[in-house]
């Protein structure tokens, strides 16, 4: 029997990967004549432990393109990762190419990243229709859109509000956004601000847009992108797509033990994702913080990377000892505790668990509201101070740290206290997140709005020719 075959292309990293290979599993279980290949490109020192092995099966495979030496000819603070995607075509050109091949696959679409929309290219090659995946939220996707048609129709140029109090209205926020709060790429006058919005270009080319949120989270950026937004390709709202499963780690059941002993909604956990770590003196800013708000806490603690110029992110301390505050382990220590890599669902997922502070990574966020941990926004990188922005003003489901924060700053224990008190003590944000937590489960049940809307991209792609 011929099945249809999708290629998704995912970026690399643990924060791309997972949602991919969720989104993947999701369209094959609604539909027994689908089948994937994902394709996964491997940028140096990516950390591994982070990802679920991945296993091919009849319906779901995976071909790995090894990491090759000499595409660190592209390692450069700029442009890395694009041109890094853009050497690969090759490679994923051959791939398909051994792929049509069989008679027992029909090609009917690429579903690529939203940082791999070089890939477009090589799918024309093979008349295959092109699907964005956008991994972060509509409000996000809008903002993209928006930025991109001001600035080729208006010569409106953001990089100009760099450490502007500008506030001003995107169709996609409830709020007028402050110029703050955008990513660091936008307002980057080095050329990676044209690169990142030149990508909406090519959203508006692809045959449709998967964005990992559902409408009863961003009613109105979804709203906005079905109205406001012109020559848009369908959008289809399919989330949220989690990866609720945490590779095996030794220390998870050290972890899970002592949540166990903990009072329900207790504890405040504190990390920041994949990529997430501070310089010493913040670290003993955010443990005095911990002390004196007098909440239990689970504290993933790690390294910022070396600075030996290969790509990698934080590493693990042998002795938390050597940059918290003295004598902090032991002042704490029936009240606290703290590690490095984190099984981070399987900690949001505990009942101890009552306040997550966050770096608001989409893929945390959706986490969160999954289990109903309200979150403190500490932002860290990316669109992660849009995000925070989003939760904090917009849809008053997270307390803020500081939503406007930047890497190299470095904020006083009683801003963090504050915003850990909050998160803890605060009833009507609590109750607003346990909502959208009976929100996010039921979109995805049978008749939902996210599982209506994977029907809908199903039908989509299969009716092209």
């Amino acid at each position: 029997m011929t099945t249809s075959e999708l290629v998704f292309i995912p970026s690399p990293g643990a924060g791309h990967l997972p949602p991919t290979v969720e989104l993947a599993k999701l369209l094959i279980h609604h539909d027994q004549q689908l089948s994937v290949t994902i394709i996964i490109m491997n940028p140096p020192n990516q950390a591994k432990h982070a990802l679920e092995p991945l296993t091919s099966t009849h319906r779901l495979r995976f071909i790995d393109i090894p990491f090759e030496k000499s595409t660190k000819d592209f390692i450069t603070p700029n442009n890395f990762l694009l041109d890094f995607i853009e050497y690969h075509k090759t490679h994923v050109r051959n791939i398909v190419n051994d792929i049509i091949k069989s008679d027992d696959f029909r090609l009917v679409g690429f579903v690529v990243d939203m940082f791999c929309v070089a890939m477009m290219d090589v799918a024309n090659e093979f008349s295959a229709p092109t699907y964005i995946y956008f991994t972060s939220g509509a409000a996000m996707l809008g903002l993209t859109l928006y930025l991109q048609a001001k600035r080729d129709n208006e010569e409106f140029d953001v990089t100009e509000f760099k450490d502007s109090e500008l506030e001003f209205p995107v169709p996609s926020y409830v709020n007028s956004v402050p110029a703050k709060v955008l990513p660091s790429v936008l307002l980057d006058k080095n050329g990676s601000s044209t690169m990142f919005l030149d990508l909406a270009i090519r959203f508006r080319k692809s045959k449709g847009i998967v964005v990992n949120t559902f409408k009863e989270l961003e009613s109105h950026g979804v709203e906005s992108l079905l109205s406001s937004y012109s020559k848009l390709p369908p959008v289809f709202p399919v989330g949220p797509i989690l990866n609720l499963k945490n590779p095996a780690n030794g220390k998870t059941n050290e972890i899970m033990t002592w949540l166990n002993d903990q009072p329900e909604c207790s504890v405040v956990f504190l990390c920041f994702g994949s990529n997430g770590s501070f310089g010493e003196e913040q670290v003993k800013q955010i443990a005095v913080a911990i002390e004196r708000s007098g909440h239990k806490f689970l504290w993933s603690l790690r390294r910022p990377p070396s600075s030996n110029g290969e790509l990698g992110g934080p590493e693990e301390y042998e002795n938390f000892e050597e940059v918290l505050p003295k004598g902090f382990l032991d002042r704490t220590s029936n009240v606290g505790k703290v590690i490095g890599w984190a099984p981070q669902t399987t900690v949001l997922s505990h009942s101890s668990v009552g306040g997550f502070v966050s770096h608001c990574g989409w893929n945390s966020i959706l986490e969160s509201l999954w289990f109903g941990v309200p979150i403190a926004a500490w932002p860290v990188y990316a669109e992660q101070q849009l995000n925070a922005f989003q939760m904090v003003v917009d849809l008053g489901l997270a307390a803020e740290i500081k939503i406007d924060y930047r890497k190299g700053m470095n904020l006083s224990a009683d801003l963090i206290e504050n915003g850990i008190r909050k998160v803890m003590n605060d009833g009507e944000m609590r109750r607003k997140v346990k909502e959208m937590k009976e929100k996010s489960r039921l979109t995805v049940l049978k008749g939902g709005s996210s599982y209506t809307s994977i029907g809908c991209f199903i039908e989509h792609l299969t009716k092209i020719e």
